[in-house]
């Protein structure tokens, strides 16, 4: 399928200038869920006992199609987003993603990624890079086989993740970004492994604090560990030096190796929010428009969109809601929010 410039583009094929929110926060990336299933159950994401065999998740017939996915998309690179990356749920479940990337990838202006669990890169990563995917980030939080089989609760093994690592970086991802979201007690004595094992190879680790998204995960502030704490720990192993940030609105703190071996970085929503930088936008598995990773609602653009909606039309309710937009739910974490209903992070990708 052929993408054809969207109608809200200016008739010389330019682009309308980038749509703002109340706290002047322009609209540059879309998260893009093509699936809320995944093949693991972590706890901090999709705990068993929540998402179990009861479960009933998002019937074939409301979740969005390629085409559909592909004009929305469309639509919004048309407002000024210039990356698009899938999520899920695992992304890779969703029967032939490389179809979606090619068709993605044929949008002017975007670069499309991915996130994943790595479970199927091995044999995805090669289709993925011919399809034109530009860059991969992989969840991996421990090398300690027995914590990453706990951790997923699907007993997977580590080796199988490292070799999808393995399978990426030969298609020609350089470098890959690898995920680790760290629960005291639970995994956070193997983080100085998973730094140790990727300083030098030319990929970069982030650490991620653990966050209250969703109502299922059993989040509480003592089983957070701060970005800092993590840094400092590596620091005192092998010297780091802050870096700049790539671009305005990036959401990891950046630090390369002393020495020039690489960096790390630290993505620290609890102790240190980044809301007033935030240019995310989230569109859930079924069409729904999220504008917060803790957001308690979306705004529905399936309905328009199956009802015969003209592109300029869908393109006016994108607009409409990101200018509404007034979220920072990090930079006001309390007591006071810790009742909130809030989306799961399975259903609108993290």
């Amino acid at each position: 399928m052929a993408i054809q410039p969207p109608d809200a583009i200016d008739a010389d094929g330019t682009a309308p200038a980038a749509v703002t929110d109340r706290r002047g926060r322009e609209l540059r990336d879309l998260r893009i869920s093509v699936t809320d299933r995944c093949n693991f159950r972590c706890r901090y994401c999709m705990p068993r006992e929540v998402f179990g065999p009861e479960f009933r998740f998002l019937p074939r017939g409301e979740i969005l199609t390629f085409e559909e996915i592909a004009r929305l998309a469309g639509i919004f690179a048309a407002h000024g987003v210039r990356k698009l990356r899938l999520t899920g749920g695992e992304p890779t479940l969703r029967a032939d993603l490389p179809a979606l990337v090619r068709m993605l990838a044929q949008i002017p202006g975007v670069e499309v990624a991915l996130t994943t669990n790595g479970s199927l890169l091995q044999h995805l990563a090669r289709p993925l890079a011919d399809a034109g995917l530009t860059r991969i980030t992989v969840s991996l939080d421990s090398l300690d086989d027995a914590v990453f089989r706990r951790m997923n609760d699907a007993d997977f093994p580590v080796a199988e993740v490292v070799a999808g690592i393995e399978a990426a970086e030969a298609a020609g991802f350089r470098p890959v970004k690898i995920n680790a979201v760290v629960r005291r007690g639970v995994n956070d004595h193997t983080a100085l492994d998973l730094a140790r094992h990727f300083k030098g190879s030319g990929h970069i680790v982030r650490f991620i604090e653990f966050m209250d998204v969703g109502v299922s995960n059993g989040w509480r502030l003592d089983d957070v560990v701060p970005g800092a704490e993590i840094i400092a720990r590596i620091h005192a192993e092998a010297p780091l030096v802050p870096a700049e940030p790539n671009y305005t609105g990036e959401v990891v703190r950046r630090w390369r190796y002393a020495d020039g071996s690489g960096e790390i970085g630290a993505i620290t929503s609890v102790t240190q929010p980044f809301c007033g930088g935030c240019t995310r936008a989230r569109l859930s598995a079924d069409g729904q428009l999220y504008t917060c990773l803790f957001a308690a609602s979306g705004t529905d653009l399936r309905a328009p969109l199956r009802a015969g909606a003209a592109d300029g039309e869908i393109a006016a309710i994108i607009a409409g809601r990101w200018a509404r937009r007034d979220d920072r739910y990090s930079e006001l974490r309390s007591q006071a929010t810790a009742g909130l209903p809030r989306v799961e992070m399975s259903y609108i990708g993290g």
